[in-house]
């Protein structure tokens, strides 16, 4: 039985070493470090540049892989020429040439490395490369050879050392005459047509493919290590529990993880709506991205009981989606199926999975609930792939990432006016700009905020998102009786989305309601046990505000240590100050204004909600007494007069 610690799959790997190393060590070692440092550096970055991951690199070896077996071959070319010319500038018993050999091939996963027969074949046709060439082996010439514009040279069928089968060898061609040309290679297809030759072996393998896939379900189904409640991170909730584990990209291009990703978190957001359910948040089940692990594991981490998983294959127009839910407790398959559809279909695809899980786990709906479940979103595949886009501009939380992300949302909004989540997000973009001061003004900013959202809600007043995002807007009005009700709208609609759940904690505490707060946040942490930063700051001001100093100061220490902001420090300074160790809180400003000059009073109030204004008042007073500024200090004069 395989060790269920370890992960098989297909990926392109890459093999080089030096020409001649020991020669060149044995005449000058110091030298030969030095070059072979410096190749290295300069092979590292292509690798990385095309996508690759570097698995190990011992002495004047260099192992990687890549998702795609086109970048591996290219980046071997590209390494190989740029190497020709570093060389240029060594003397001549000094140039340092590497032979390269990739292969597309099966290998075992564990942790950082891999291992198995790809990395083996990777490893011997690289010695059959000439030096400063690349020799790939015939499962990559295959996928390769009408895509590049090389040529090729066949090197023969290889015995190659602790491999049971001949390898075909080829050796990458790259002067311009050879381009689309394979020399050398003979054909043993004999009378047959190429056609239907290649047509043959397609069959065999579908069929192939299928009969293992259906052996892999039978056999492994019943082959899951089950989760134990007593190693459970948290209690099991009273209702079915979900992760949603990030789908892999089996996709030849990194670039579809957009996709892949996008899949996922709908999915996510699909069954966070069903108010049965619990589940997890895709801050915390995307931690295992990319990561070997297993289902029994992720149970345990996360407190749930069933786990869903599944792959996305994206080839042209075409899409392949397996998906299946396990009960972790029991160990074993509750539900499998597989998609495939257009790519124009993925809406459906996403609907259809979502409400299969929820049969799987006997789901009741009330009238009306599957309708809403299911709504939303938009059914333009291109807006939506713009809309991610957006995503991951506006993740970045800068001035420019906020502009590219609006850009990118009013050319989604013109495909499709009515996609609520596009409109949501772009007032995310203006509360950003007025958050952080990126906007010329504050209020305008505010103003297309609130804009925003309104005609999300004029769209669907249904998305509880909308609901959160309004009960900011009152939060920033001093509205907070309006802020409290429009969160607990929220937490109504979706009670599982801990963001809704953070939120309303944030809106509690400046509310004066701390033990509210308290308990809120610790159920949104519940939901995402991998918590956002911006978690800890309602539950350390909710310890504060219930008197609990010593954990709200632990807390902020907390954040410090994920990330050190000027604004995080100031708070931990009105703690200590608060407290009475008012030489600790002077240390804590000096640290403040090294890192921001400019911070001062006026800055702390406009970033505040307090509904008491005498709490603000009271904060004020203990910080300008520990020497935070009253107002940003005077610009020296830039000129003389004349």
């Amino acid at each position: 039985m395989a060790d269920e610690n370890y992960k098989r799959r297909l990926t392109a790997i890459f093999s080089a070493d030096v020409v001649g190393y020991s020669r060149l060590m044995g005449e000058d070692e110091f030298a030969t470090v030095s070059t072979l440092k410096s190749h290295r550096s300069l092979i590292i970055e292509k690798i990385e540049a095309f996508g690759g991951r570097v698995v190990d690199s011992p002495g004047d070896n260099i192992l990687a892989e890549y998702n795609s077996i086109v970048d591996a071959v290219s980046c071997a070319v590209e390494i190989q020429e740029t190497l020709i010319e570093k060389n240029q500038d060594l003397p001549e018993n000094r140039r340092m040439a590497f032979r390269i050999g990739v292969n597309l091939g099966d290998v075992v996963q564990d942790g950082h490395r891999i291992h198995g027969d790809g990395v083996n074949i990777a490893a011997r046709i690289k010695g059959l490369a000439d030096p400063g060439g690349v020799s790939i082996s015939g499962t990559a010439f295959d996928s390769v050879r009408n895509k590049l514009p090389y040529g090729y040279q066949f090197s023969g069928e290889q015995k190659v050392k602790n491999i049971a089968q001949p390898v075909r060898v080829y050796k990458v061609l790259t002067t311009t005459e050879h381009a689309g040309k394979v020399i050398g290679e003979k054909r043993f297809i004999g009378r047959i047509s190429r056609k239907v030759a290649v047509l043959a072996i397609l069959a065999l393998s579908l069929l192939t493919a299928g009969l293992l896939s259906y052996y892999i379900y039978l056999h492994q189904s019943g082959r899951i290590e089950q989760a134990s409640l007593d190693k459970m991170a948290f209690p099991l909730p009273s209702k079915p529990s979900i992760a949603v584990l990030p789908f892999e990209n089996l996709s030849d291009d990194p670039a579809q993880d957009k996709i892949v990703d996008g899949i996922t978190g709908n999915i996510i957001t699909l069954l966070s709506k069903v108010p049965t359910l619990f589940v997890i948040a895709r801050n915390s089940t995307f931690t295992y991205k990319g990561k070997p692990v297993k289902v029994q594991q992720v149970a345990e981490d996360l407190g749930v009981q069933y786990v869903l998983e599944g792959s996305v294959q994206k080839s042209g127009d075409h899409l392949r989606v397996p998906a299946q839910l396990v009960d972790a407790l029991e160990g074993h398959h509750l539900w499998a199926d597989r998609y495939d559809r257009q790519f124009k279909d993925v809406f459906a695809i996403q609907d259809e999975i979502a409400l299969n899980v929820c049969s799987s786990l006997r789901v009741l709906f009330r009238e009306g609930e599957q309708a809403r479940v299911v709504r939303g979103g938009t059914r333009s595949v291109e807006a939506w792939e713009l809309y991610l886009q957006a995503d991951a501009e506006i993740r970045k939380y800068s001035k420019e990432g906020q502009a590219k992300a609006r850009e990118l949302l009013l050319q989604t909004l013109e495909l499709d006016p009515n996609y609520v989540d596009a409109w949501l997000m772009l007032f995310s973009t203006h509360s950003v700009d007025a958050r952080f001061g990126y906007s010329d003004s504050r209020e305008d900013s505010l103003r297309a905020a609130e804009e925003a959202v309104a005609h999300a809600l004029s769209l669907d007043d249904t998305v509880s998102g909308a609901y959160r995002r309004l009960g900011v807007i009152h939060l920033w009005k001093g509205e907070h009786d309006k802020a409290i009700a429009m969160g607990e709208k929220s937490l109504t609609l979706n009670p599982n989305d801990s963001n809704n759940v953070a939120m309303l904690a944030w809106t509690m505490f400046a509310s004066g309601r701390p033990e509210e707060a308290l308990e809120l946040i610790q159920r949104a942490m519940r939901l995402d046990p991998n918590y956002p930063l911006w978690f800890l700051m309602p539950m350390e001001e909710a310890y504060r505000l219930s008197g609990r100093y010593d954990e709200a100061i632990e807390t902020i220490k907390e954040e410090l240590r994920r990330l050190d902001m000027f604004f995080t420090r100031t708070r931990l300074a009105l703690y200590y100050a608060q407290t009475g160790r008012d030489e600790e809180a002077r240390a804590e400003i000096e640290r403040v204004l090294r890192m921001k000059p400019d911070m001062n009073l006026e800055i702390w109030e406009k970033a505040q909600f307090f509904k008491d204004q005498s709490q603000l008042e009271r904060d004020l007073a203990d910080l300008r007494r520990v020497g935070l500024p009253e107002k940003p200090p005077l610009s020296p004069p830039t000129g003389t007069k004349d």
